[in-house]
């Protein structure tokens, strides 16, 4: 499954790095979640989300790189993702930056792909709606 979400904002692309290189930022984008380790650009987290009535622990891990953007993968240790990654990149346009939030993902065996999508596309929708409010904020 591969989704990915652009927006426009009129900032430059060094703000909005140094936007995307803060601690409450990712708290921001994942509600109930908590960074459990940040140290020279990675940081981990911890997201509680409530799935058939059962509290689940998600775990990510974004880095920043050199040039501002950000890769991220969650830490697939249950039963339906077997790999869950993405990037978020940045791109001079004029004077401001073209955000792009991109998400690959495969699920295990025998678990289907296709009931999934609508919830991971819903959700990307609302991290890219946030974060370009929060940039746009700044």
């Amino acid at each position: 499954m591969h989704l990915e979400k652009e927006f426009s904002v009129d900032v430059e692309r060094d703000q909005v790095a140094r936007i995307l290189d803060d601690d409450q930022l990712y708290t921001t984008l994942l509600p109930r979640t908590e960074i459990t380790r940040s140290d020279g650009g990675v940081r981990e987290t911890l997201t509680r989300v409530q799935v058939a009535g059962t509290e689940t622990k998600l775990r990510f891990v974004f880095q920043t790189g050199t040039n501002g953007n950000v890769r991220f993968h969650k830490i697939c240790e249950g039963s339906v993702w077997r790999k869950l990654e993405g990037e978020i990149r940045l791109r001079p346009v004029g004077g401001g930056t073209r955000v792009s939030v991109s998400l690959d993902g495969r699920t295990r065996a025998l678990v289907p792909e296709l009931p999934l999508k609508g919830g991971v596309r819903s959700k990307l929708e609302e991290i890219a709606s946030t974060l370009q409010d929060r940039i746009e904020e700044a």
